[in-house]
């Protein structure tokens, strides 16, 4: 069956008639983790809300004044997720959130003129897809993917949209030879699709199954850009990429962000290079500079403990400024070199967690070693002489 949706991408209100209401429980994302929700499956003759498919997410929207939080679809049935139980056989009026069908409209279409670019310019087969929140990819059948190639292609994509090529939904019989033209590169129907099937023309650009919702021209995308290519599954190049609103939701981003280094930086943006470089060679000087004086630090504190006349039988050292540097622990260590004492350090500031080491007879440290680490909650391990531990979030009751 082909949705009103399908048939329609523009439409953002329509008036159809409920054929079931059942109690239902749903998986929803909700503040970035799933979670189980209660509520009912409304089925209705049409709609104009798009079930998740085609590596499109499901619309979002209302029937009536009840929110749609999810649509799935069921052969040829969409099934719109809601809270609140809707009157079998009234005619209720759905209303879609636009905002979100646009941007999904104009990623998913972006897509199709993406893929059908990259096959025919390098022979580049898209084998999958992912519409993310904000950024999307497509997993391509190749090891690399050059500078100089994604940028002719964003060229072309850009040209494509410039020129207003029309984009066009056809629908055909099952049987009929065009769904094999369109078929041929392995671009297979859903096992449990039912009805006509549905095409998507990108005039003398590309013809491809589909059942997601399309812009009518390209010019309605606005501008593709292409961002970094990373290697995904065996090898294959995931080319991340935004569309239209995304594009320019995406610049505004990157001027708030060159705003904040400005007045950081107190310099331009041509110089934010330059200035963040020197920042970074002055912080490894100061850390290099700061490791040397703890060194000689933990030097002095295990002289002064060498000079205790007796020696004591266990001693403890705790010192902040070494937060950063849990190796002042281990020189100092092997400036007392002996473990005849028992040696108690410990590093941390108030910015987190911090380190301790245990070091002294073995089996006093393999005893006590895992006892005061749970004491100050933290994660540690011992081997002989030595107990280590770190992010110890109850450093303090030290």
């Amino acid at each position: 069956m082909v949705f009103k949706c399908q048939e329609d991408s523009f439409l953002q209100e329509f008036t159809s008639k409920i054929i079931s209401c059942e109690k239902s429980i749903a998986t929803l994302i909700i503040d970035g983790n799933k979670q189980k929700v209660e509520g009912y499956d409304v089925i209705m003759e049409d709609t104009i809300l798009f079930p998740e498919g085609g590596g499109q997410p499901c619309d979002t929207g209302l029937i009536n004044d009840t929110e749609v939080l999810q649509v799935t679809r069921k052969g040829s049935q969409a099934i719109h997720f809601v809270k609140s139980p809707l009157e079998v056989n009234s005619t209720a009026n759905q209303k879609i959130n636009w905002s979100r069908r646009l941007d999904h409209m104009q990623q998913h279409s972006g897509q199709h003129l993406l893929s059908a670019v990259l096959e025919t310019k390098y022979n580049f087969n898209t084998l999958s897809w992912w519409l993310g929140e904000t950024v999307s990819y497509i997993e391509l059948d190749t090891k690399q993917i050059t500078e100089e190639q994604k940028n002719e292609v964003e060229e072309i994509l850009n040209d494509y949209i410039r020129q207003n090529v029309s984009v066009n939904v056809l629908v055909y019989d099952k049987g009929d030879p065009k769904i094999n033209e369109a078929t041929r590169n392995g671009k297979t129907l859903p096992a449990d699709h039912e009805g006509a099937v549905r095409l998507i023309e990108i005039e003398g650009v590309d013809l491809n199954p589909c059942c997601g919702t399309h812009v009518s021209a390209l010019s309605q995308l606005q501008a593709i850009k292409l961002l970094g290519a990373e290697k995904g599954k065996q090898g294959r190049i995931n080319l991340h990429f935004l569309v239209g609103g995304r594009v320019l939701r995406y610049l505004q981003n990157c001027i708030e962000r060159e705003n904040a280094l400005t007045d950081i930086l107190k310099g331009g943006p041509k110089s934010h290079p330059d200035l963040a470089q020197k920042l970074l060679t002055a912080q490894k000087t100061a850390s290099k500079s700061l490791q040397t004086c703890l060194k000689y630090i933990a030097k002095l504190e295990a002289e002064k403990l060498l000079a205790m006349e007796p020696k004591p039988k266990y001693f403890s050292l705790h010192n902040s400024e070494a937060a950063e540097f849990p190796d002042f622990m281990n020189c100092f260590i092997k400036e007392v070199n002996s473990t005849e004492i028992l040696l108690f350090l410990t590093i941390g500031n108030e910015k987190g967690a911090g380190n301790m080491v245990l070091y002294g007879p073995e089996e006093v440290v393999q005893d006590c070693g895992p006892k005061i680490c749970e004491l100050l909650n933290g994660k540690g391990a011992g081997k002989g002489n030595k107990y280590q531990a770190k992010r110890l979030h109850g450093w303090r009751k030290v």
